[in-house]
């Protein structure tokens, strides 16, 4: 089966009834649960961004908390788990502030995670580049959002 482009699909949805569409949107959720997780976002979380925001901040400290310190192999496991999260839940909002946001928030528990990331090299080295990273986000907003999020990345780099 070929898949059709986001143009044709776009102009197929525009021909069905309303009934329909409510159908095909609930068989989407049932197949992958990105797609419900998207679908929730999209329905109940992005008309209140802060309650999102806060949400993925309790489910970050959540997963930080459950990490297995026993070994820096297991943290690092862990680590790239949690920003895989982040990134998907910024991919839903395709918001920048939220992004930086939950950027900063993922390098903070980064920082203050003990035993510390500054003991092995993979570990400050993704730390390292969601900073870069961040440096560059912080660019795209306005600029008194770029002054308060820049003064927070300065507090996570001294």
């Amino acid at each position: 089966m070929k898949t059709a482009s986001v143009k044709e699909l776009k102009n197929e949805l525009k021909h069905i009834p309303q009934t329909e569409l409510v159908e095909l949107c609930l068989s989407l959720s049932k197949f992958k649960k990105e797609n419900k997780e998207l679908l929730t976002y999209l329905l109940f979380e992005k008309s209140n961004e802060e309650r999102f925001i806060e949400s993925v901040k309790n489910e970050v400290d959540e997963l930080f908390n459950e990490i297995n310190t026993k070994s820096y192999f297991y943290i690092k496991k862990s680590v790239r788990k949690i920003l895989r999260i982040i990134k998907k839940y910024i991919r839903y909002s395709k918001k920048k502030e939220t992004e930086i946001e939950l950027l900063l928030y993922f390098c903070k528990k980064m920082k203050n995670f003990q035993p510390s990331i500054k003991k092995y090299t993979v570990l400050e080295n993704i730390f390292d580049r969601e900073i870069s990273a961040l440096k560059k986000k912080i660019q795209g907003v306005h600029e008194d959002l770029q002054f308060d999020y820049g003064q927070e990345l300065n507090s996570l780099n001294n």
